[in-house]
């Protein structure tokens, strides 16, 4: 198993600085990728081209650009281009984002995900292996039929024959089409047992990609994973409460969140509810609150080393590749304080490969 860090997006200037200083801590000290990630304030690419210029071997990966946000040529541009900067060192990491942010920041309808999503891997690929694009589906058409625009390929050579495209997925179609079609699968709020379980994201995965005929392991399993430090667990899940209850309760509308249908699967249904009634309301400490701890526990690494190593066993058992960290700290130097920690645990458990 290998870990990475997660550098979520950016409010401020000085948190952006802080996340290219972590960044660059977890090079030094052998981390195996950095991901950033982007909603609607900064975006992956810019923070992604800074950690490659200022990083010699940890792998970047986007975690995710926005299917909406960017045609799927426009896309591949960009991958080719951080792949040639970063000496091949890019992994694409893609998602169709939710309902709030696909029509309420881009203007494109949500619908068909599945779809959209398999139809722009393609166009993608295509692009990437310098093919002359061409796509006749329900959401891509290239080049347009009416007009002068003739079929092209692009026109800068990448580093690599391939770039990895991971998908970001939760609900079983996704994660059914991460299988069929994906080098790498990014996943959130992954319980080891339960994604390991027959119907979980592991299971699923692993079927679709043999149902495809994809050899065992051709699908690289990332879990995205909040870290804590703290003397007990419940002390330290309070620091992750908020982005949990972000996700549980704000992303997509009550019947429209993937988040909270996924921690409803896990058992958590009326919490859940509470959540979101809370969120929805305005009441953002009241929804932390109502997070349930055995959520928080299950899905995250919190508390003492010794807690955090059990859990980092956890995750290699269930078949997890990479766990990627997205720390709490308030702190700038506390948060490479638990990169140190986290790995130094990994090292003395020996999950690492």
């Amino acid at each position: 198993m290998r870990l990475g860090v997660g550098i979520g997006y950016a409010t401020t200037a000085a948190e952006l600085a802080d996340n290219l200083a972590l960044a660059q801590a977890a090079d030094e000290f052998g981390y195996a990728t950095v991901w950033a990630a982007e909603a609607y304030g900064s975006d992956a690419v810019s923070v992604l081209t800074a950690v490659a210029a200022r990083t010699r071997r940890i792998g970047i990966g986007s975690a995710v650009l926005q299917i909406p946000g960017r045609t799927p040529a426009m896309t591949a541009m960009t991958a080719a281009t951080l792949d040639a900067l970063s000496d091949g060192r890019f992994s694409l990491g893609l998602g169709v984002s939710g309902a709030q942010v696909s029509e309420g920041w881009h203007g494109v309808r949500y619908a068909d995900p599945i779809g959209r999503t398999r139809e722009y891997i393609g166009i993608v690929r295509q692009a990437l292996g310098r093919r002359r694009v061409v796509a006749d589906g329900e959401h891509f058409t290239l080049p347009l039929p009416d007009g002068p625009g003739k079929s092209l390929l692009l026109s800068l050579r990448p580093v690599r024959p391939e770039v990895p495209v991971y998908l970001a997925a939760l609900g079983p179609a996704n994660l059914a089409l991460t299988g069929e079609i994906a080098d790498g699968w990014l996943g959130l709020f992954v319980d080891p047992a339960h994604a390991a379980a027959p119907g979980g994201a592991v299971h699923a995965i692993r079927a679709a990609a043999a149902a495809a005929g994809r050899p065992p392991g051709a699908v690289d399993l990332c879990a995205q994973v909040s870290v804590a430090l703290g003397p007990d667990v419940a002390t330290a899940a309070d620091r992750v409460r908020g982005h949990a209850a972000l996700y549980l309760g704000g992303m997509g509308s009550r019947t429209g969140n993937v988040y909270a249908r996924l921690a409803a699967t896990m058992g958590h249904g009326d919490a859940v509810a509470t959540v979101q009634d809370r969120y929805l309301s305005r009441d953002h400490a009241g929804a932390a609150a109502a997070v349930p701890l055995e959520f928080l526990r299950s899905t995250s690494l919190l508390g003492p080393p010794g807690e955090i190593g059990e859990r980092l066993l956890a995750y290699r058992d269930a078949g997890i590749d990479e766990v990627t960290l997205g720390v709490f700290d308030a702190d700038p130097a506390a948060r490479i304080t638990t990169l140190r920690t986290v790995l130094e645990t990994a090292e003395r458990v020996g999950v690492l490969a």
